[in-house]
């Protein structure tokens, strides 16, 4: 009875199980095109639950995971796969990558640019490198509007940043998301946004 049950919620659109594949990427300097180590990156698992009435339910969070950027500027998730309460679909995941003196994702990087949220998730999904398209804002002359553009998958190039000011914007981003959880959920977050702020750049 247990496995008819499993293999019925299996094939649903996400009943009862919530899957994400495995992320991965590279963040470079978007100036050398060096590594950047030591980064911080976020991935924040998110779902949907389905109530009746007006609102139409609403999102909230599933897992939430850190990892530090390797010597290659590399970083890995491995796939996330859990159980969710009935009424609850899987929704989109969504990241933050962040180390202090550099533009942080998704709100200063250079590439990938106008990359909506809904479409982080299948740019960290594919092969580090490869080519493909993904629904993006491009400016046109009435103002942005979403267009498939063609993206190298998994590549981040994020700026040195040259000035306090903006060094301290693209801290307050990370410590403003940070603040969502504590510091049991984002050890490494917090500490390095905590450096950055003592650090008094």
């Amino acid at each position: 009875m247990l496995m008819i049950v499993f293999m019925v919620a299996s094939s649903e659109a996400s009943w009862l199980i919530y899957h994400k594949p495995e992320f991965k990427g590279r963040v470079i300097d978007a100036e050398t095109e060096q590594p950047i180590e030591g980064g911080i990156v976020v991935v924040v698992y998110y779902k949907h639950s389905l109530i009746s009435g007006p609102g139409g339910g609403y999102t909230s969070v599933v897992k939430v995971k850190e990892t530090l950027t390797d010597k290659n500027g590399e970083f890995h998730f491995p796939s996330f796969t859990t159980l969710i309460q009935p009424n609850s679909i899987e929704d989109y995941a969504r990241f933050i990558i962040y180390k202090p003196g550099y533009g942080n994702f998704p709100d200063q990087e250079i590439v990938p640019y106008g990359l909506p949220p809904v479409e982080e998730q299948a740019f960290f999904s594919k092969e580090i490198g490869s080519k493909g398209e993904l629904e993006m804002w491009v400016k046109a002359e009435k103002g942005p509007e979403l267009k498939m553009s063609e993206v190298t998958f998994g590549i981040v190039e994020l700026s040195k940043l040259k000035t306090r000011v903006d060094r301290e914007k693209a801290r307050m981003a990370a410590d403003i998301f940070g603040a969502d959880f504590n510091a049991k959920d984002l050890p490494l977050l917090y500490k390095m946004v905590n450096e950055e702020r003592k650090s008094g750049f």
